[in-house]
């Protein structure tokens, strides 16, 4: 069962970000200068400090870096059941802290460099991206 939890708010910042979420895409920032994908939203480069920044799609791949058992959801959470919090690398470098689906929430069936692809999720009117093992 899908937990439900915090619906997302759009910002000038982010709205790319969970637009492309909508559209089943997943998307972040890559300097027009450098080349460097990255993430968490800003108007600059973190490698290179241009502001010559677009938004780009990316693979959706990646590989567990590493990872939480949360077996205490917070409140606004309908569902009780334990939540895998984690950290992913993607393919094109950038971490993000997501949450793993589809996988019983046990260790020995999260092995760090799991391969792992992006799903996405309904919250509220938004869509949050989650990610997947590749083969379980």
């Amino acid at each position: 069962m899908m937990s439900i939890g915090p619906i997302p708010e759009l910002t000038p910042e982010t709205a790319p970000f969970w637009q492309g979420a909508a559209e089943g895409e997943l998307r972040i920032q890559r300097c027009v200068r450098c080349g460097s994908f990255y993430f968490y939203p800003r108007p600059f480069c973190p490698k290179c400090n241009s502001d010559e920044v677009e938004w780009k799609p990316v693979s959706g791949r990646a590989r567990l870096a590493s990872y939480i058992i949360n077996y205490r959801p917070s409140p606004e959470f309908e569902s009780k059941d334990p939540q895998i919090i984690a950290l992913v690398t993607l393919e094109e470098g950038p971490r993000l802290c997501t949450n793993i689906v589809g996988v019983e929430p046990e260790p020995d069936n999260l092995p760090l460099g799991m391969e792992l692809q992006v799903a996405f999720e309904p919250r509220g009117d938004q869509f949050l991206p989650v990610f997947k093992p590749v083969r379980i």
